[in-house]
């Protein structure tokens, strides 16, 4: 069951007989005699369901005196003059059918502002409804969202640590060091062997600090010479043969 709603109410407007469009340019108020109008009375406009009405009627009695069936605005059913903005002509209705053109105006030029918004909401509306059953029966079409062949995407994405702060990836990090590339995996961890010479290298004895130099008078007993230690491990060290000259024994470390 459908409701009648009210959507604009006038307390007064003013009813003209109008004469027969002379031509093609439209209405003119200014051919209808605007001192004498035919019929004063209250205007309603109402809509039930999608089929608007503006009803005539009378201010004591609310007895119907015309009814004109707005289909569409603007159109036939309700037109505007050329020559003012308070006056329109309106095409009543009778319950057998017949039709006629009558002359509308306000006293007022906020009136027929009112019935302007009045008019265009209401068909806004009506175009809404219409929109939402035509999507009921026509379902609509769903995007294709999937890739294309040949199409990739590249996502950047930001790694965050635990305590909060963002880590760098490793590509970042290669960039930033300026195309060092890390060592293989396989040698972290080894330790690579000492030089060839290093048994033949002459060794300071222990207990003896380096800030010690011999002096002239020393007997060699305070050096040692560990330059065999390498050939010789296990047997006994050969005592250092004692000279004065420091020069003439080749194995003697100089400071």
């Amino acid at each position: 069951m459908e409701y009648e709603s009210v959507l604009l109410i006038k307390p007064e407007v003013f009813i003209y007989k109008i004469p027969p469009r002379a031509s093609n340019r439209g209405y003119r108020a200014a051919d209808w005699n605007l001192g004498e109008p035919t019929w004063t009375g209250r205007m309603r406009l109402v809509a039930k369901g999608i089929v608007c009405h503006l009803k005539l009627e009378d201010k004591t009695s609310g007895a119907l005196f015309a009814n004109c069936p707005i289909d569409t605005y603007p159109g036939v059913a309700i037109e505007a003059v050329s020559d003012s903005s308070r006056y329109f002509v309106i095409r009543v209705q009778d319950d057998n059918g017949r039709s006629a053109f009558l002359g509308l105006g306000f006293g007022d030029r906020s009136d027929s502002f009112d019935l302007n918004v009045a008019l265009q909401d209401h068909f806004k509306w009506v175009k809404n409804q219409e929109q939402i059953e035509k999507e009921k029966t026509q379902p609509k079409q769903e995007l294709d969202l999937g890739f294309k062949e040949g199409e990739t995407i590249k996502i950047n994405m930001r790694i965050t640590k635990k305590d909060g702060s963002e880590g760098v990836s490793r590509t970042a990090k290669a960039k930033t060091s300026g195309g060092i590339l890390p060592p293989p995996p396989g040698s972290l961890g080894k330790i690579a062997p000492p030089p060839a010479n290093a048994a033949s290298s002459t060794r300071q004895s222990p207990g003896t600090s380096p800030a010690h130099k011999p002096t002239g008078n020393s007997t060699g007993t305070e050096w040692t010479d560990y330059a065999s230690a390498g050939n010789n491990s296990g047997q006994n060290p050969t005592p250092p043969q004692q000279n004065t000259n420091a020069t003439a024994n080749a194995n003697w470390v100089q400071f």
